[in-house]
């Protein structure tokens, strides 16, 4: 058992204590205030406080983030520790940085709930964040940060073992746009052909039922995940009506009903809120009751349409609303971990110092970031991908990524993206990966 002394107990740190030690380096633990009790324990210990306690002890020396209970504005200056990007730097102790406060104020989300600027479509721009400023939004520097501590605790007790978790790919995808061209307004769709008139006898077929949509990949992913043993989770747009950031064919339709259904039969399916709900709150009950009535099952999974991510409010609302499980800790302009961390956390509301029961489940590629923001090729979209890959399983930390439809079809827009996909799940579906 590992022993913990702090000279105060807190919300915060019984919750990043909690974290830690469960998700990032599993091993029994426990916190204590009396530092009689912590003297007398003859096991692996840390003593988190300013002074050091006996020679043998772990000491990490703590600043006082953990112990607060307000939001206020932070001074963080990164320095090199140990071969990577740190900040809460300490005075002495054993690992030169506290990495208590350091993990709660990215995994927290601390600085979105300071004042910040917002990108293009009103959310927090990612250039205001730590992980931006010290050059480590491509890492996932809290498994990085777990990975060393747990080095030297079994540097100084060779006993201490912990279990690794087996590192796990986890497919998502958002169902924005379920086709382009079939089940969809005959007149209007000719209409947009007229844009590029070499396409219409190619519209005309799918129109006609005679070839397939272009946004249809449904079956080539039922295949891909049989073929790899994958169990992916689908979100689907379902708003009662379109707008300008909605474009979904409407779940009145019997065509939408029944792709729904058969997902639901097969895979997690989860709820993809509409821009709208994000103006009018009272839409996200309204859309999760369509879904159930879809479904025959309840929901409790969601992802932001757009990653139309506001804190605390929207997971104020997804709670309220039922949703116990979210996968919009990520960025809708950039690739990377918003979080600086790969696996799922718990929401901590810090305006009412709280853990809180809905579950964060944190990802770092999306295939519309790579396209259109950061503007690569497939080819380059490989290597991304595999960059993720190989540092997330160098710290057993899962990888989750988003996919669309639309760029795993047959659309000459999106050309080479389903085969790159293909190319990436084999590679790393291999025994040797």
């Amino acid at each position: 058992m590992l022993l913990i002394y702090t000279h105060t107990d807190s919300p915060r740190l019984r919750y990043i204590i909690r974290f830690i030690f469960t998700e990032l380096i599993p091993v029994t633990v426990e916190l204590t205030t009396d530092p009689d009790v912590f003297a007398r324990h003859d096991g692996p210990g840390i003593n988190y406080n300013t002074l050091p306690s006996s020679a043998n002890a772990f000491h990490l020396p703590n600043v006082h983030l953990l112990f607060e209970d307000d939001i206020k504005q932070q001074e963080i200056n990164f320095v090199v520790n140990s071969g990577y990007t740190a900040f809460y730097r300490t005075n002495g102790g054993d690992m030169g940085f506290d990495i208590f406060a350091a993990t709660f104020y990215l995994i927290s989300r601390y600085e979105e709930y300071l004042p910040y600027q917002v990108d293009d479509y009103g959310r927090y721009a990612y250039t205001n964040a730590a992980a931006w400023k010290g050059g480590f939004l491509q890492q996932p520097l809290v498994h990085q940060w777990a990975a060393d501590l747990q080095r030297r605790l079994q540097q100084r007790w060779p006993s201490f073992t912990v279990q690794r978790k087996p590192f796990r790919f986890m497919p998502t995808y958002d169902i924005d746009m379920a086709y382009a061209i079939r089940y969809k307004h005959w007149l209007k769709s000719l209409a947009r052909g007229l844009l590029q008139p070499a396409g219409i006898p190619e519209r005309l077929r799918v129109m006609l039922g005679r070839a397939k949509d272009p946004f249809d990949s449904f079956d080539w992913l039922h295949e891909l995940h049989e073929t790899f043993n994958l169990n992916p989770v689908y979100f689907f747009h379902v708003a009662a009506r379109n707008g300008r950031y909605d474009k979904q064919i409407l779940p009145q339709q019997p065509v939408m009903q029944h792709l729904i259904a058969d997902h639901a039969s097969r895979y997690t399916v989860g709820l993809h809120p509409s821009w709208q709900s994000g103006d009018d709150t009272g839409l996200l009950t309204t859309e999760k009751t369509t879904l159930e009535a879809i479904t025959g099952q309840p929901v409790t999974h969601s992802r932001q349409h757009y990653i139309r991510l506001h804190l605390p409010g929207t997971y104020g609302h997804l709670l309220r609303a039922g949703i116990t499980n979210d996968y919009s800790m990520g960025y809708g302009s950039i690739n990377g971990f918003r979080a600086s961390v790969a696996a799922p956390f718990y929401w901590f509301d810090l305006e009412q110092n709280q853990e809180t029961p809905l579950r964060i489940h944190p990802f770092c590629y999306m295939d519309a970031n790579s396209y259109y923001e950061q503007q690569q090729t497939p080819a380059a979209a490989l290597t991304e991908l595999r960059h993720y890959f190989t540092i997330c399983k160098a710290v057993d930390a899962p990888l989750t990524t988003i996919w669309h439809n639309n760029f795993l079809g047959t659309d000459p827009v999106f050309a080479g993206w389903q085969e790159v996909y293909a190319r990436f799940v084999d590679s790393i579906s291999a025994p040797d990966a």
